[in-house]
C-alpha cells in the first residue's frame, strides 16, 4: 500500500473544506490553503476554469486580501499584457492623475480591464497602500504576452522601452541612428496586428525581409544591453535595467512568435506551437516578476487553468487535436516546489451555459451546496491512486462559454489543491455571451 486513500470519495470525505466566498470562513480556509502548501512557496498560483466566473474573481480578490495581510504576498499578476498593466501599478501606487476609469481602460489587455471585479481590485490594492500600517506597498502586474485574442501586438513599445534606456547611457552618439533604423523596420504597427494571420500564414509579416532584418537588429540590441552590466551600480538603476534588458529580449520573443506564425506548415502543429510560444513568453514573464519582488515578498498569479497547469495543455480545434507545455510547466521546471497552484472547477452557471454536473464526475462529487465552495488539497494529501480515478466521469461543457474547461482525472495531477465553486454569475462588465446553443457539449 502507498498510503493513498483507496477510493475518490474516501479521499474528498477526509480532505475538502467547505467554505463561504462572502462570508468569514474564507479566511480559514485560505489559512489552510498555505498550511496544506508548505513554507516553501513564492508564487502561488490560481487558475479559473473559465473567464467570466464572477465567483472567481471574487475568489481571488478575497483571497489575494488575506494573503497579503497575513503571509507576506507583495504583489498581483493577471492574465493581462504586461506592459499596459504599468500604468495599473502606477495606480496603486498613488502616482499619476489618471481615474480608475482611465486606467482599466488602457492598463488591461482581452477587455478584462471592463469586468468590475477588476476594478474593485484595484481600488482595494490602492486603498490597501494608502495605508501607513503596511510597509510594504503592493504592486500589480500583467504576465501576458503581447497578443490579443485574434492577433499579436507590434514590437515596437517593447523595442521603445530598450531604445530608450540605451540612450540614457549613450555618451557616444549614434542612438538616435540606431532608433530611426530599428523602428523604420518596424513600419506600420497594422501590419502586425492583421487578424487574419492567426489562421494564415501567408497573411503574416514575420519571415517578410525587413522582419528577419529586425530580429537580427533586436538581437544586436539585446547584446549592447548584456554589454553594460558591468557599468550599473546604483541599485535603482539596476532595477531599470533589468526592465530594460527584458523588454528587449520580450521583443526578441514576440518576434520569434510572429515568424512561427508565418511559417506554413501543419495547420495543428502551427497553432499547437504558437500557443506553446504564448505560454511560454508568459512563464518568462513571471519570472521575470518574481526577480523584481525578490526580497519583498510573495507573488499571487490569476489565470486560466489551461495556462496554470503543470501538465500538458490540451484543446481540441476542429478537427485538430492540440497539446503544448504551459505556462505553470514552464514555472515548475524552473522553481519546483517554490511554485504552486490551485485549480478551480464550476458546479454549475445558469448565466454561463453550464447544467448541473453529472454523476460520477469529480464537480458532482465535490459540489455541496449552491452558495459553499470546497477546497480539496493534492500536494501531500494521499490523494486517489490510478486506479481509483480510472472510473471518473468527464462532465459536459458549456452551451454559451467557450473559455470552460471541465475538470478531468488530470486536474489532480496538474494542481495543488482543487477548488470548486457551488455556483456563478456572468462577471459583472463582461461583453455578452452568445445564445445559448443545445447541441454544445465539450
Amino acid at each position: 500500500m502507498d498510503g493513498r486513500m483507496r477510493t475518490l470519495d474516501d479521499w474528498i470525505a477526509s480532505e475538502a473544506t467547505s467554505f463561504s466566498i462572502d462570508q468569514g470562513t474564507l479566511n480559514a480556509a485560505a489559512d489552510r490553503f498555505i498550511t496544506a502548501l508548505g513554507g516553501q512557496v513564492v508564487v502561488l498560483g490560481l487558475g479559473e476554469a473559465l473567464h467570466g466566473g464572477e465567483a472567481l474573481l471574487e475568489l481571488r480578490n478575497r483571497l489575494f486580501s488575506r494573503l497579503a495581510e497575513a503571509y507576506g504576498f507583495s504583489a498581483i499578476a493577471l492574465e493581462s499584457d504586461y506592459l499596459r498593466a504599468r500604468l495599473v501599478d502606477d495606480y496603486v501606487a498613488g502616482k499619476g492623475t489618471a481615474s480608475l476609469g482611465e486606467v482599466c481602460d488602457s492598463g488591461f489587455s482581452h477587455g478584462f480591464g471592463q469586468l468590475e471585479a477588476n476594478r474593485e481590485l484595484v481600488e482595494q490594492m490602492r486603498e490597501y497602500n494608502r495605508d501607513p500600517s503596511h510597509p510594504v506597498p503592493l504592486r500589480f502586474y500583467g504576465f501576458d504576452s503581447p497578443t490579443e485574442m485574434t492577433h499579436a501586438e507590434s514590437p515596437r513599445e517593447l523595442i521603445t522601452v530598450a531604445l530608450d534606456y540605451l540612450d540614457s547611457l549613450d555618451h557616444r552618439g549614434g542612438g538616435e541612428l540606431k532608433r530611426a533604423h530599428l523602428l523604420a523596420l518596424v513600419g506600420e504597427d497594422a501590419r502586425w496586428k492583421n487578424p487574419a494571420a492567426m489562421m494564415d500564414p501567408s497573411q503574416s509579416v514575420g519571415l517578410s525581409s525587413g522582419a528577419v532584418e529586425l530580429r537580427v537588429g533586436v538581437e544586436d540590441l539585446v547584446m549592447e544591453l548584456e554589454l553594460q552590466r558591468p557599468g550599473i551600480a546604483d541599485e535603482d538603476e539596476i532595477g531599470r535595467y533589468r526592465e530594460a534588458l527584458f523588454c528587449a529580449e520580450s521583443a526578441r520573443r514576440l518576434l520569434c512568435y510572429h515568424a512561427e506564425a508565418a511559417r506554413a506548415s501543419e495547420a495543428g502543429r502551427r497553432v499547437a506551437r504558437m500557443l506553446g510560444m504564448r505560454d511560454a513568453m508568459m512563464a518568462a514573464n513571471l519570472a521575470h516578476i518574481i526577480e523584481r519582488e525578490e526580497g519583498r515578498g510573495r507573488v499571487l498569479v490569476f489565470a486560466h487553468n489551461s495556462h496554470l497547469s503543470r501538465e500538458r495543455a490540451e484543446w481540441q480545434l476542429g478537427p485538430h487535436h492540440l497539446a503544448w507545455w504551459p505556462a505553470g510547466a514552464h514555472l515548475n521546471a524552473r522553481f519546483g516546489a517554490s511554485y504552486a497552484v490551485i485549480g478551480s472547477g464550476v458546479a454549475v452557471s445558469e448565466e454561463n451555459g453550464i447544467g448541473v454536473p453529472e454523476a460520477g464526475t469529480l464537480e458532482a462529487r465535490l459540489f455541496r451546496a449552491p452558495n459553499e465552495a470546497v477546497f480539496v488539497p493534492t500536494r501531500g494529501a494521499r490523494p486517489p491512486s490510478g486506479t481509483a480515478l480510472a472510473g471518473l466521469l468527464p462532465r459536459s461543457g458549456s452551451r454559451r462559454n467557450s473559455t470552460y474547461f471541465p475538470l478531468t482525472a488530470r486536474s489532480i495531477e496538474g494542481f495543488d489543491g482543487l477548488v470548486v465553486v457551488g455556483t456563478t454569475a456572468y462577471a459583472r462588465g463582461g461583453p455578452p455571451l452568445p445564445p445559448a446553443d443545445p447541441s454544445t457539449s465539450r
